[in-house]
């Protein structure tokens, strides 16, 4: 019984020890700078609104917050980056879309990390994916472009950040529901899919607003819609899909905040309180704006949890409707 006893006590000494350990890492932290690692090259929307998150945080958090982009695979690189960290312990980070989280893994079923690997701590921000073309084309509309398509089966390419990247999976969808044969090609990020589409390598792309925007406001891209069912706020000259006769289009990209599974409780919860205040201040919220992405933050941790389970569904559901894959 005396065993028993000291047995049960030392049980509760340990998990007394811990859970003071844990308290004492949250009110200290962060001691030193924290990497924030993004699946994309710089000049994305990816790398924009990291970079924004990054410098917003940091005000908060009185540590500089660095971002490291780490492109390949989708963005599949960075997540399993994040997800193999020797130390789980607030320090190393990931900005993620649902390429990384959602597609990739419905694309290739043995992929490593899943978002069990990974600790969800706050949706950050939320915008749709524009259809645009090079204005040498010709095109000026999706009616037209429709119809180039089937004038040429395979002959129109159209660039993404790519394979398994959310503007990929929005370009086959849109392909096989329109009935049209356009072949892919993938880019390590948005700019420079944008910049393969205004040297004429590449016809048309399917990119994030950071990526398009700019040079459709100058006039050396054609923005012909956006995948929303009416028009962003944010560019209000681009008809929405479903002024176009396609309301069944309605997917957009997000991004999101994401640490190492087994990062202590409290130092997630510490990012989200502080993802809070910083993004929610004027200065981010406008510099998102301008590049027509929303700020959209979860009420908590759990809260982001439950929204990519049910996201999840819908871009399992597009990768096996679409048949993309991941070659």
């Amino acid at each position: 019984m005396t065993r028993i006893k000291t047995t049960i006590l030392h049980l509760v000494w340990a998990i007394a020890v811990s859970a003071i350990s844990t308290l004492s890492i949250a009110q200290t932290y962060p001691m030193k700078p924290i990497k924030l690692v993004v699946g994309f090259t710089p000049g994305g929307a990816a790398d924009f609104t990291g970079r924004a998150t990054a410098e917003a945080l940091g005000k908060i958090l009185g540590q500089p917050v660095v971002v490291e982009n780490k492109p390949g695979a989708g963005s599949s690189l960075a997540a399993e980056y994040v997800s193999r960290s020797a130390s789980p312990d607030g320090y190393t980070i990931l900005l993620a879309s649902p390429s990384s989280i959602s597609v990739n893994p419905a694309m290739k079923p043995g992929m490593t990390h899943t978002v069990n690997t990974l600790m969800p701590i706050t949706l950050v921000s939320n915008a749709p994916i524009i259809l645009a073309v090079n204005p040498s084309l010709g095109i000026n509309s999706v009616a037209d472009l429709i119809a180039a398509a089937r004038k040429s089966p395979g002959k129109l390419n159209f660039a993404s950040s790519g394979n398994g990247s959310a503007p990929h999976l929005g370009g086959v969808y849109f392909a096989r529901a329109v009935g049209i044969d356009i072949q892919h090609i993938p880019y390590p990020g948005g700019s420079q899919a944008s910049q393969s589409v205004i040297a004429g390598q590449v016809q048309l792309t399917f990119g994030t607003p950071p990526s398009v925007l700019p040079f459709i406001k100058a006039n050396r891209m054609k923005g012909l819609a956006v995948s929303t069912p009416q028009r962003s706020p944010f560019a209000p000259d681009i008809p929405g899909m479903a002024e176009l006769g396609y309301p069944q289009f309605n997917f957009g990209f997000w991004y999101g905040l994401f640490a190492p599974a087994g990062t202590p409780p409290e130092i997630i919860k510490k990012l989200h309180a502080a993802t809070q205040i910083a993004m929610n201040a004027e200065g981010p919220k406008a510099a998102l704006a301008r590049e027509a992405t929303e700020v959209a933050l979860s009420k908590s941790p759990e809260d982001f949890a439950t929204f990519l389970k049910e996201d999840a569904k819908l871009w399992t559901k597009l990768v096996k409707e679409s048949g993309a894959t991941d070659n």
